[in-house]
């Protein structure tokens, strides 16, 4: 790739904002960053520039049966019977279906700010349990799409062998998900080589949950993962969960996982909404990141995280898609805010002492954590990635402002719109706000989906 030189009028570097910043991107790279310097004719010039958000936690495949699971049930619906639904929207599902719903959710996020996911992949054999005869064919379709999209993956094949805590025997609807020690050690072997085109591609692996796991192969798996691999895993998420594993155990679950486990600054703990005191302590000291999806922990019911015992101890934490039932990297970090708001009836709960902005101390708290639990920087800085969002300096809830008020303006009060350019290793992927690819893939998607619900 040829060398890019971009300027903007403002941009977040690591120390902060600063003036008339021009960013010159070689192989993909940020080669040099000048500050001070006017804008000029050899320049593609910017008004607002920012480091690309990571996502930390998504499945690309369910957002094909967004808004699919908002109908009452006989009972009283939760997570447990979105499931089901999720269960009934996978059964006809193959490789051309999952790449073209996950080239429309990884286009989604593009045009949202995020320029990396966190692909917390589980949907890995045939409709009828059958392995493929490639066992990374659903891994590859996730690179397809991440191929076409430009968007960055951190791959997250997902363990997963059990229906409930104990070892229990798995239901007909987990069947396409399921594998032992050695059919997943192939499986994260091979979803790797699918990657192997992919720039600044990064594998992981995940336990699905202390439920989907047992102690042995919990411990096979952190076995397996390389010393700098992301490690992640669902966790308390729902307060049955936390029941089962008490009748199961003794403990809840953060507090079993941190007894016994390696927890270090290698895992994201996806969701932990339902920790006690000490549990939250102990997960802040432990360097693990929380995976916080706000749009969905509301969407399923869960609860909120505890947030405030959490950063008073120093946690880290980023934000994912999770479900994908709306892909919106602003609305992720104004619902993260509000839940604490409502919660404890305040204002301005994430933001760092008094004066500060809560919007930017979000997005600074996003970058870092997300950046840590996926295995890539996200940063404006030499070396990095050249992942950059431009923001619209014209949009109504951007004008007048300056520096952190930028962040606010677009967290709280821009919806749609605010974002105006998306670079991908200097490879401008959005433009105006919209995927240049849009009108492919969203042809695409169509034909996939009604292939799936008709």
């Amino acid at each position: 790739m040829s060398s890019l030189r971009l300027h903007f009028e403002y941009a977040m570097l690591p120390d902060g904002w600063v003036r008339d910043v021009a960013i010159t991107v070689a192989e993909g790279r940020i080669a040099r960053i000048e500050t001070g310097i006017a804008p000029a004719p050899a320049y593609e010039t910017h008004a607002i520039g920012l480091p690309g958000l990571p996502n930390l936690h998504s499945h690309a495949f369910q957002r094909g049966m967004a808004g699919l699971a908002e109908r009452r049930g006989a009972s009283d619906d939760s997570f447990w019977t979105w499931r089901e639904v999720m269960y009934r929207f996978v059964g006809r599902m193959g490789p051309d279906e999952m790449r073209a719903i996950a080239a429309m959710a990884y286009l989604e996020m593009l045009e949202g700010g995020f320029t990396r996911v966190g692909e917390f992949h589980y949907l890995h054999h045939a409709p009828d349990g059958t392995p493929y005869t490639d066992p990374a064919e659903m891994a590859a379709a996730l690179a397809g799409a991440a191929e076409e999209t430009g968007i960055a993956l951190t791959l997250l094949p997902v363990f997963y062998a059990h229906a409930g805590f104990g070892g229990q025997a798995p239901g007909e609807g987990q069947r396409r998900f399921l594998h032992d020690i050695d059919g997943f050690a192939r499986l994260r072997a091979r979803s790797a080589d699918a990657l192997a085109a992919l720039p600044d591609a990064v594998t992981g692996l995940a336990p699905h949950s202390l439920r989907a796991v047992t102690p042995e192969e919990l411990a096979a798996l952190v076995a397996m993962a390389e010393p700098c691999a992301p490690i992640h895993i669902h966790i308390a998420e729902q307060q049955k969960e936390v029941r089962d594993c008490l009748a199961w155990s003794g403990a809840r679950p953060v507090g079993w996982l941190l007894d016994h486990a390696p927890v270090d600054a290698r895992w994201c703990l996806v969701h932990a909404t339902h920790m006690t005191e000490t549990e939250t302590l102990a997960m802040a000291g432990s360097g693990a990141v929380a995976g916080l999806c706000p749009i969905t922990e509301a969407n399923l019911g869960d609860g909120l995280f505890p947030m405030r015992d959490f950063l008073g101890k120093g946690g880290a934490y980023g934000i994912g898609s999770d479900s994908n039932v709306l892909i919106d990297a602003a609305e992720e970090m104004r619902l993260l805010e509000y839940g604490q708001r409502l919660a404890h009836q305040s204002r301005n709960d994430l933001a760092t002492g008094a004066g500060g902005s809560t919007g930017g101390a979000i997005l600074r708290a996003v970058l870092a954590g997300g950046g840590q639990a996926l295995g890539a920087r996200s940063a404006l800085a030499v070396g990095c990635a050249a992942d950059i969002v431009s923001l619209d300096a014209d949009h109504p809830a951007l004008i007048a402002r300056e520096g952190d008020a930028w962040l606010d303006g677009w967290i709280f009060a821009a919806r749609r719109g605010a974002v105006d350019t998306v670079w991908r290793r200097g490879r401008k992927v959005v433009s105006g706000g919209r995927h240049h690819a849009r009108d492919a893939i969203v042809a695409r998607y169509r034909t996939a989906l009604t292939g799936l619900l008709q």
